[in-house]
């Protein structure tokens, strides 16, 4: 690759990682979403497509998400919007849950990981709109049994999407009854364990894998966590502090329109 084609990679990671982090600290998204199919597309430039393209933005996703989420759950908890009895019921769950997705995750073609993270932004979606979630939640509402059947599913999801569980999780969380800043905050803090258990998960998955892009360990490009995690840990927290000055209805709806954004831009990769 020249000269100019690597300084147009490394811009084009440093701008992917300020929008994530922003978005992270606004919507608790642990900023996937930006990242998978940014990264994706850049990878595929440098002659990387195809499935390995697809599981490296997956997999250094969610490494990514990793400083990301701390960052920005920090700066919820300042604000008293972390719900620590509900990250404590979580996040055993998730964390296994998530190493599962992230060791299987090597079997299914990039194609599939695209439609799901597609599907689940429409869903979503629809339901940030239609509150259907909400009224089905409302019948387990105090089950930690249901809480932790969620989690399990939220967390192997993640693994295959290659995000930090916000976009599952926030939903869910308000569903269970938290205010949607409080699901807010909790989501940001469950996408740490969700992506160090993700990181690890496609780490063993790829450590034989053929094709990957220089200074690669396992599924997971060092050069791309470096540029886009370090820039994006540092606008999260004021992704954050826009987040508590929002009406709770006008992030609900900024919410939806993200992922109806996301949905669309990978049903395209994958069916297009």
């Amino acid at each position: 690759m020249s000269y100019p084609d690597l300084l147009s990679f490394a811009a084009g990671l440093l701008v992917t990682g300020a929008l994530s982090g922003v978005l992270a600290g606004l919507l608790g998204i642990g900023g996937g979403g930006i990242i998978v199919p940014a990264l994706a597309l850049a990878l595929a430039a440098m002659g990387y497509g195809g499935d390995v393209g697809q599981h490296v933005a997956v997999a250094t996703s969610l490494a990514i998400i990793i400083p990301i989420g701390l960052s920005s759950a920090r700066a919820h908890d300042a604000k008293g919007a972390l719900d620590r009895p509900t990250f404590r019921l979580w996040a055993p769950v998730i964390f296994v849950a998530t190493l599962a997705g992230g060791i299987s995750a090597g079997l299914f073609p990039g194609k599939v990981l695209q439609a799901v993270l597609g599907f689940m932004a429409f869903f979503i979606a629809a339901n940030i709109l239609l509150p259907f979630l909400e009224r089905l939640m409302r019948r387990v509402h105090g089950s930690a049994t249901a809480q932790r059947l969620c989690a399990a599913v939220i967390g192997y999801l993640c693994a295959l999407m290659g995000t930090g569980g916000g976009a599952l999780s926030v939903p869910t969380l308000a569903a269970f009854g938290l205010p949607i800043h409080t699901a807010v905050g909790t989501g940001a803090a469950l996408g740490v364990p969700i992506a160090l258990a993700g990181t690890l998960g496609f780490l063993i998955s790829g450590w034989n894998a053929e094709g990957l892009p220089p200074l690669s360990l396992g599924y997971i490009n060092l050069p791309a966590l470096v540029l886009i995690g370090g820039v994006a840990s540092l606008t999260a927290p004021f992704g954050a502090r826009l987040a508590h000055r929002l009406p709770a209805r006008t992030l609900k709806k900024v919410f939806a329109v993200f992922l109806v954004v996301v949905g669309v831009s990978m049903l395209w990769a994958a069916f297009g």
